[in-house]
C-alpha cells in the first residue's frame, strides 16, 4: 500500500556535509513530508558509515509510531547512470552491513530507477520518484514523478532515436560475438566518430560491457531492444498510409508475392511461426512507395477499419535480414520485436511472446 498522508516532523539540517549534499538533503525533506505518515520520525545523521562503507553520505533514522526504528544508509548523487548503480553495487558487496540503502538524487531515470529496484536498493529523487521498504517498522513508499529530467543541462544530448543509431543497435543485437567501433562502422556506414558516442552511451546505460574504454565483451540486448523501441518507436520509422483490403489478410500475401514489389512484413504476421501470437488483424508492410504500392496491392486508403498499415522508412536498414518465410519476405526477429514493442493493438504483448521465444533460441536468430 503507497502512503500518502502529512507528516509532522522537520528535519534537522545537516550542518558538516558538504554544501551541495547539504542543499540535496533539505530539498529531499521536502519530497519525504508528503510521503511519511502522521507520528512518524526521520533524521538525517551525518555519522560513521557501516564498516567497510567508505562512500556513504550520511544514515536516514527512521521510527515508526510504536517506537521501533530502522537505519538506512544513503548514498547522495547529483546524477547517477545505470553503470554508476552497478559500480554502487559492487562496492557495496564489499560491506559488512545489512542496512537498507537509500539513493537520493535530483533526477533518476526510469533505467536507473529500474537498476536500484532490481539491486533492492531504495530510492528517492527530488520529482518526486521513490521506492523505500522496510520490514520493521513497516512501510513502504512507492510514488512516481517526472520521467524527463526537469534540468535541461543535465540532459542526456543523445538518444538510440534516428536511423544511424538504428542501424548501430541492430548489428548490436544481431550478432552474438560483438563488433568493434571500426566493424560497426564498417558495416552499418555510419562514420567511426557517431559509433563511438552511441556506444559510450550503451556503456553508460549498463547496456553493453568493455574492457575498460575499449573492446564490447557483452551486449545486454533485451534491454538494448527495449531502450531502443522506446526512444524509436514503430511511429518513428517513417511515414504511414492506413489501408483496407476488403478481402482480408489471407489474400494479401499472394498479392505481395506477385506485386513486383520491395517490401518487408512486420509485427504479427512477422512472428507468427516463433512466438504464440494471436491472429493477425493488422498486417504491418514496410514499402518503399505507399502511392505506388496501395494500388498494386488492390488496397483503399483510409482511416476508418483499415487492416494495412504500409510504411515508408526513412532508412534501408528495415530491410537487413528479410528472410522469406512462408512465400512472405518478413524483416528480422530483432526488427519484428522493436516494432511489436510500440506497435498497435496487441503488439506490445506479442512482443514479450516473442522475445521469450528469442531468449530461449538465441543460437537460430543470432548470427
Amino acid at each position: 500500500m503507497t502512503i500518502e498522508l502529512p507528516w509532522s516532523t522537520v528535519l534537522p539540517e545537516v550542518s558538516n556535509m558538504a554544501n551541495a549534499d547539504n542543499r540535496l538533503m533539505r530539498e529531499a525533506q521536502e519530497v519525504l513530508r508528503a510521503r511519511l505518515p502522521q507520528g512518524w520520525q526521520i533524521d538525517f545523521e551525518r555519522e560513521a558509515a557501516p564498516k567497510g562503507d567508505d562512500f556513504a553520505d550520511a544514515r536516514l533514522d527512521v521510527r515508526g509510531p510504536d517506537g521501533r526504528a530502522a537505519k538506512l544508509t544513503v548514498h547522495a548523487k547529483r546524477t547517477l547512470q545505470p553503470r554508476g548503480v552497478i559500480d554502487l553495487r559492487a562496492r557495496l558487496q564489499g560491506v559488512a552491513s545489512d542496512e537498507p540503502v537509500l539513493v537520493i538524487a535530483p533526477y533518476l531515470s526510469a533505467a536507473v530507477r529500474e537498476r536500484l529496484a532490481e539491486f533492492d536498493m531504495g530510492f528517492l529523487d527530488l520529482t518526486g520518484n521513490i521506492r523505500i521498504a522496510l520490514r520493521s517498522p513497516a512501510l513502504f513508499i512507492d510514488a512516481s514523478g517526472a520521467n524527463v529530467n526537469p534540468d535541461r543541462k543535465a540532459r542526456a544530448s543523445r538518444s538510440l532515436r534516428g536511423t544511424k543509431a538504428g542501424r548501430i543497435v541492430r548489428r548490436l543485437i544481431d550478432l552474438s560475438e560483438p563488433p568493434g567501433v571500426r566493424e560497426l562502422a564498417e558495416t552499418t556506414g555510419v562514420n567511426a566518430g557517431y559509433v563511438s558516442r552511441v556506444v559510450t552511451l550503451l556503456d553508460r546505460q549498463a547496456i553493453i560491457e568493455r574492457e575498460g574504454r575499449g573492446r564490447i565483451v557483452s551486449v545486454d540486448w533485451p534491454r538494448l531492444l527495449d531502450r531502443w523501441a522506446q526512444e524509436a518507436p514503430l511511429e518513428s520509422r517513417g511515414e504511414q498510409t492506413m489501408c483496407l483490403d476488403p478481402r482480408g489478410l489471407s489474400s494479401l500475401k499472394p498479392r505481395l508475392e506477385q506485386a513486383g514489389l520491395r517490401y518487408a512484413v512486420t509485427g504479427t504476421l512477422a512472428v507468427s511461426g516463433f512466438a504464440p501470437v494471436a491472429a493477425a488483424r493488422l498486417a504491418v508492410v514496410y514499402v518503399d512507395n505507399a502511392d505506388e504500392a496501395a494500388p498494386a496491392l488492390d488496397l483503399r486508403v483510409t482511416e476508418r477499419g483499415a487492416n494495412v498499415m504500409l510504411i515508408e522508412p526513412e532508412d534501408d536498414g528495415v530491410y537487413e535480414g528479410c528472410t522469406l518465410r512462408e512465400g512472405l519476405r518478413v524483416v528480422a526477429v530483432s526488427q519484428a520485436a522493436a516494432d511489436l514493442l510500440t506497435g498497435p493493438g496487441r503488439g506490445p504483448a506479442e512482443a514479450e511472446a516473442l522475445i521469450a521465444w528469442m531468449k530461449a533460441n538465441e543460437e537460430v536468430w543470432r548470427g
